[in-house]
Formats: structure tokens, sequence, C-alpha cells
């Protein structure tokens, strides 16, 4: 840097020196020009004076330059001739470049600021005494930091959890710690420590409360299909072998039997056909959209209530409109269907189904309503888990699957529709599919093609 300050050629001999020797050797002539006429003492004199000059000249840039560099800004640098005007002029240079990189330092700070702010993990800057330097807005939600009172605390003193304390003793940072009921919260949190440089680390948490409970879900799922196939393969395997070890069974004895194990297998039919179908509906398989006579189905329905009550219950249909729905028929029958075949399953004999179809300038409502036993409150919102019953006995004898309602729910978020549940206990249930007004098709665009 000095080297550029003052000038350097090519060749590597600085341009300084030159104009040095230059200026003390004019003086000096300028002095030996005056001795013929007055002397050496007058001679003396000029050279001395002409040495002052300089030197006057360079002291004053020289305490120009020290002023300036008090506050050192582009527009205020000094300006003066020869060596210090060249020295000014790539001081200038020198201090807009870093002016320049020292914006772009900046700005790409600001990006990496916003970037971390925007980060959906929670990011927290420890020095190397584990205390906060930084923190971003998802890492104060997750773990309740406050940025302008939390900034310069220990992170233990903030995070008390046994497992935290450990895993930050222990210094072992290969694998995340899990936080659960954090502040007393439902939230499960994954925190993991990260090493980036020297002296310093990066905490980093994920919010992990929906993957545990998808996890759950599965466990359950598993748990709960291997159950429901147990009982009716004990059922049909014990059967078989009573058979096999009484070959001589009178007649009624072995109808009775065979009765049983043809009901098991029908009803592991039926739920080996409803995982499938909720299998193909939860993985996003397209089905081909058509025109559906909702009227048209709604009575269908109400017959099909009929064949599936066999007089046990009071069945009523009503149709307020004529207007269909763009969606697939196969699957809004399923649906349509097992909301009826619910109702007839749980409601006591001697009471009254009413299967309505209407709509309003919102879209259309297809509804089955019950006076049935009804639901108790904390059971309305998980209804539509799979494999979910309120009172299990009671739905194993009704020959349910537990499937029935998770399907309906798919089925609906497919044609942009919603299942809403409302229930009285004692007094009913009503299960409503409500369709949104683009779905909705007027009665003329039925008449051809129209199921």
């Amino acid at each position: 840097m000095p080297g550029r300050l003052i000038g350097i050629e090519p060749n590597g001999f600085p341009m300084f020196w030159w104009r040095t020797t230059a200026v003390l050797f004019g003086i000096s002539l300028f002095a030996l020009f005056w001795v013929p006429f007055f002397g050496l003492t007058v001679g003396l004199a000029v050279l001395s004076g002409g040495l002052f000059c300089a030197l006057a000249f360079h002291l004053r840039n020289i305490g120009r330059l020290i002023g300036w560099l008090n506050d050192p800004k582009p527009e205020t640098i000094p300006e003066s001739i020869a060596t210090w005007g060249e020295i000014y002029t790539r001081l200038y240079r020198q201090v807009k470049m870093q002016g320049k990189n020292q914006r772009l330092l900046s700005a790409a700070l600001e990006r990496f600021v916003a970037a971390g702010e925007a980060m959906p993990e929670g990011v927290v800057v420890l020095d190397e005494n584990d205390r906060i330097e930084w923190c971003n807005p998802k890492s104060m939600l997750h773990l309740g930091l406050d940025r302008k009172k939390d900034i310069g605390q220990h992170i233990a003193y903030l995070v008390r959890q046994p497992s935290f304390q450990q895993y930050l003793t222990t210094q072992n940072y290969s694998q995340p710690v899990v936080l659960r009921n954090l502040r007393g919260s439902e939230t499960t949190l994954s925190i993991q420590l990260v090493p980036f440089d020297s002296t310093r680390k990066l905490l980093l948490s994920r919010d992990i409360t929906q993957l545990e409970r998808v996890q759950t879900v599965h466990r359950d799922f598993v748990a709960n299909v291997s159950h429901e196939l147990r009982t009716p393969l004990t059922v049909v395997g014990g059967f078989i072998e009573t058979l096999l070890d009484l070959p001589d069974l009178d007649t009624a004895t072995r109808e009775s039997q065979l009765r049983l194990m043809f009901d098991q297998t029908r009803r592991m039919q039926r739920l080996v056909e409803d995982l499938l179908t909720l299998s193909r509906l939860e993985n996003g398989v397209e089905a081909r959209e058509e025109k559906v006579n909702t009227a048209k189905l709604t009575r269908l329905l109400a017959s099909e209530a009929e064949g599936l009550s066999q007089g046990r219950h009071r069945v009523n249909v009503t149709v307020e409109s004529d207007s269909g729905v763009l969606g697939n028929y196969d699957e809004l029958h399923s649906a349509f269907g097992n909301l009826v075949s619910n109702a007839v399953r749980y409601t006591p004999e001697g009471g009254e189904i009413r299967i309505k179809w209407r709509t309003d300038k919102d879209g259309g409502f297809f509804s089955v309503e019950d006076t049935g036993l009804g639901i108790e409150p904390q059971h309305i919102p998980r209804l539509t888990e799979r494999f979910y019953r309120v009172d299990r006995g009671r739905s194993r004898a009704t020959g349910g699957t537990g499937l029935g309602l998770a399907i309906v729910k798919h089925i609906a978020q497919r044609h942009q529709a919603r299942l809403d549940v409302t229930s009285e206990p004692g007094h009913g249930s009503c299960f409503s599919i409500r369709f949104p007004a683009n779905r909705m098709l007027e009665p003329a665009e039925l008449e051809t093609n129209g199921k």
C-alpha cells in the first residue's frame, strides 16, 4: 500500500525519489546562481530559504493529512500539487473503493440477516460462552426468547429442560435433542447445535410436532389394522380347526359355522376394500370428473337406505334442487353412501333418517340426519381419523370398518367440499357435505352426459 501511495514505475524505481531529487537539485542550482553576484552567504541563505519552503510545504500537507484522517470522508480529502497531489488522488480512490466494498459487505450482511429472519427453522447465534448474540423470529416463537432482553444471556438460563442442559454439557452435537412440552405447550422441538467457527455455535430449532403426530398415527394405523384383521382370522381359523377335528358334525352346526366364517371373511373383504380406497384417495390418484345428477343420486341413496333398514326406520328424502355437481360419480356415491349406512347402523329401531339435497348462493348441501344416540362433543373432531370409534363394541357389532368417515373426508376434499358434523347426545346427529359454488351445475347442463 505505501508503495502505491507514492507511486512506483513499472521498473520498480520510486517516482517519489525522482521528484524529491529534482526539487533539491533545483533549489541548489537556484542558490548557486546567486553566489557569483552576492557571495556565498547570500547563496547559502537562498538555499536555506528554499529548503525551508519545501519543508513547510511538506509539514503543511502532513498536518492536513492528519486532520483528514480524524474524519476520513471522500468529499473532504485535501487537494495539493506535485507528490502530495498524487498522494491525495490515490487516497481518494482507495477511500472510494473501500466505501464501495463496505456497502457491498453491508448489503451482503443484510441479505444474510434477512435470510435468517425468513428461515422456517429457529436460528440462534451463540458466542464462545453459549451466550445469545442474535436470534430470528422463529426461534423466539419456539424457545420463548425476547430479542431485546435476552441478548447476552446464557442459553441454559432460558431453556431449562434437563435433556438440553445435558446436551449442552456433553458437547456431543452429532445428533439433535428432542424437547417436549416446552414452556407448558404441546409443541415438540428438535434442537441441534452446530459449531461454525473456533468460538461460535448455531442453535437450530425445528418444530416436529406434526411429524410426531404422523408417526403416531402410522403406528396406531398398523396396530389397528392388525387388530381388525386378527379377530376375524381367529374366528375363521377356529371354525376351520373345528371342522377338521370333527368331520362328522351335524348339518345345522356345520352350516352355522360356515355362515359365521362367511360373515367374517366378508368383514375382512370390506376392510381391505376400504383400505385400498383410502390409500388411493390419500395418494392423490386422479379420478375422472363428470356431471353428477345429485338429485337422482340422493333418491337412489334413499332407496338403498330403505333396503339396509329393512323397515326398522323411517326414511325421509328431500330434494329441493335439480342442480348437480361436477365430480366423480363413484366417489360421491361412496361418500354419500357411507353417511347413509352409518345413519342406518347407529340409529335404534323405530328412529328416523332424513336425507336431503339443497342448494343456495353458496353452493350445494347433501346432508344425512338421524335420531340416534348422538355423539359427545369431545369425539367430533376425531371422527374422521382412521379406525377412531366412539364405541368400539357397538361399531364392530354393526359391521363398520372404522374407515368410512376418513374416506368421506378425503372425497370431500378432492371435490373442494367440506364435511360438517353436528350432534347432540340423545337427540341424534347431522352429517353434511358442503360443495362450493364453482362445483355446481345447472339442471340444463345435466341433460347431456349427466349420471
